[in-house]
């Protein structure tokens, strides 16, 4: 059992998969910062400086006096940081088929050569005629 987990691990299949996700935990952490630090201020500020992480519907008291609320304005940030990822892994997919469909669509072989006319058998068949004779 061992030894079949140590080849699943090692397959290429694996890796790329880890690396994958590495790559995109670490686009998640950029695209959340883009959505919090540079695209949400302005947008607060135009909206009368708003903080969105600070939007929120109260709902009541918790059992220890603390305030329920809906975090409305948490949940716009992440939709926005959602889409973002989205329309980044959309062009990324889209890209990648492009390149899928040039190469199937490139030749993998030569054509063969076309086949001769029937002038072209004709005269073949002379040549060979005429060689046969003079031998």
């Amino acid at each position: 059992m061992l030894k079949e987990f140590r080849e699943f691990a090692v397959k290429g299949n694996v890796l790329d998969m880890a690396v994958g996700i590495i790559i995109g935990v670490a686009f998640g952490t950029v695209v959340q910062s883009l959505v919090n630090d540079v695209i949400m201020p302005p947008i607060g500020l135009a909206l009368g400086g708003v903080d969105f992480a600070d939007i929120a519907i109260p709902v009541g008291t918790g059992p220890e006096g603390e305030a329920v609320v809906i975090g409305i304005g948490l949940f716009i940030n992440a939709l926005i940081s959602f889409l973002l990822v989205a329309v980044a892994v959309f062009f990324l997919v889209k890209s990648f088929n492009r390149l899928k469909r040039q190469e199937e669509a490139a030749p993998e072989e030569p054509a063969a050569p076309p086949e001769p006319s029937a002038e072209e058998r004709l005269l073949a068949e002379i040549r060979d005629l005429l060689k046969a004779r003079s031998a």
